[in-house]
């Protein structure tokens, strides 16, 4: 199965949670998750879990928001740094960061969101 970010269910969920509308991001890439088969499926999930994991953040629950992101990073460690059109080494970075941030207690405000990066073109991608 070849992820199009650009389009359907996959764009539009991109285009929501790029403008912070984490819990319709998550919505739309449900759809997708459902029909999907391995290695996607798992993937999908992880991301799935990122969006959930800042809708609780907007919600004022960090420590849902701590679980979801424990969750999505041992999901997405299998992945190889770019797969499915995604930059996934620089989404577990950011993931590690934000752990961090949340085991630590720290303020979370003004704080930027995983970006969920599109693999550059040459980058060898599934």
């Amino acid at each position: 199965m070849r992820l199009n970010w650009t389009e359907g269910e996959l764009g539009e969920g991109l285009r929501c949670y790029r403008a912070q509308k984490f819990f319709a991001a998550h919505e739309h890439w449900e759809l997708v998750w459902l029909g999907s088969k391995e290695p996607e499926k798992t993937f999908l999930q992880g991301l799935i879990q990122v969006a959930a994991a800042f809708h609780h953040l907007q919600q004022g629950n960090p420590r849902g928001t701590r679980s979801l992101l424990q969750r999505a990073r041992v999901r997405l460690e299998r992945y190889p740094e770019y797969f499915g059109g995604m930059d996934v080494s620089s989404l577990r970075r950011d993931i590690a960061k934000w752990l961090q941030v949340l085991e630590a207690g720290a303020a979370t405000d003004g704080r930027h969101y995983p970006a969920l990066q599109q693999a550059r073109r040459n980058a060898r991608t599934k």
